[in-house]
């Protein structure tokens, strides 16, 4: 089981392509960095902390992708990726070619995590209706997938239509960069991942080893190998009877989080959590 970290990036914590580095240096096998456009300022939709107030961090969140590239840039193991990232708020066709731009930067190290979104505020200034958004988020990696895979890819769909075109660079890893979903356990989150995804990004530990089993059964009905499954969650807290629990029911890598936070508090934090290593 390998072990991870995250950061809620923002422009007042550790720059993190500086936390790539650190991270890489001390054997951690992957960085995860979530992505908001912008924060409304309605709370009509509750933090998702639960919590009264939304957090700051929320409201400073750099693009990770460009993070993400410059991380790329200054290291050459560590793997990078959103957790998570919201391809609802993007142009597939664009949003394609910017990841696999991403992956050959990276030299094959990029890691996509994606989610349905929590915020509708934030969902809804980018023209999303919030009771589709799954469906949405389905078609544009399914018409991604298409412009990573085929010399010549077209889609048509309800929410997306694209005819004949051509698009490189295609990803340097094939079929596609690995794509996880995070989410609740849930039937249509079960049958996104048996369909284009190669791995589940749960929240929380609590019944995950009966979900697992459900899922595992969905990969097999759709004739995908359900050992090829990365479980992968994130933002842990971490103690060695939780690692040890997680091992057990079958996580391939556990992310665990890190204040956001600036350079020393976060180093320390880090050197910390070497031991888990």
């Amino acid at each position: 089981m390998k072990i991870g970290v995250t950061i809620h990036a923002t422009d007042r914590a550790i720059p993190p392509d500086e936390l790539a580095v650190e991270a890489e240096e001390r054997g951690f096998a992957s960085l995860y960095i979530p992505e908001h456009t912008h924060i409304p300022t309605s709370r009509r939709t509750p933090a998702p902390t639960g919590d009264a107030e939304l957090a700051d961090e929320y409201k400073r969140s750099p693009d990770p992708y460009i993070c993400l590239a410059a991380a790329a840039a200054r290291t050459s193991k560590i793997h990078l990726g959103t957790g998570i990232g919201l391809p609802a708020q993007h142009d597939p066709i664009t949003f394609a070619k910017q990841l696999a731009t991403l992956d050959v930067i990276s030299q094959g190290r990029l890691i996509v995590g994606i989610g349905y979104g929590w915020n509708h505020e934030e969902m809804e200034n980018h023209g999303i209706e919030v009771r589709t958004r799954r469906a949405l988020v389905r078609e544009k990696m399914l018409a991604i997938q298409a412009l990573w895979s085929n010399e010549v890819a077209e889609f048509h769909g309800k929410f997306v239509n694209m005819e004949p075109s051509w698009q490189w660079p295609k990803p340097l890893q094939q079929p596609r960069p690995p794509i996880l979903i995070g989410g609740g356990a849930g039937p249509r989150l079960f049958d996104h991942i048996s369909e284009y995804a190669d791995g589940w990004m749960p929240i929380g530990g609590k019944g995950m080893a009966e979900a697992l089993k459900t899922l595992r059964i969905c990969m097999s009905e759709r004739g995908r190998d359900p050992n090829s499954l990365r479980i992968v969650p994130m933002g842990v807290i971490p103690s060695s009877e939780k690692l040890d629990y997680y091992r057990e029911v079958g996580a391939t890598e556990v992310v665990l989080r890190l204040p956001s936070d600036q350079r020393d508090p976060v180093l320390r934090k880090l050197d910390e959590y070497s031991q888990y290593l």
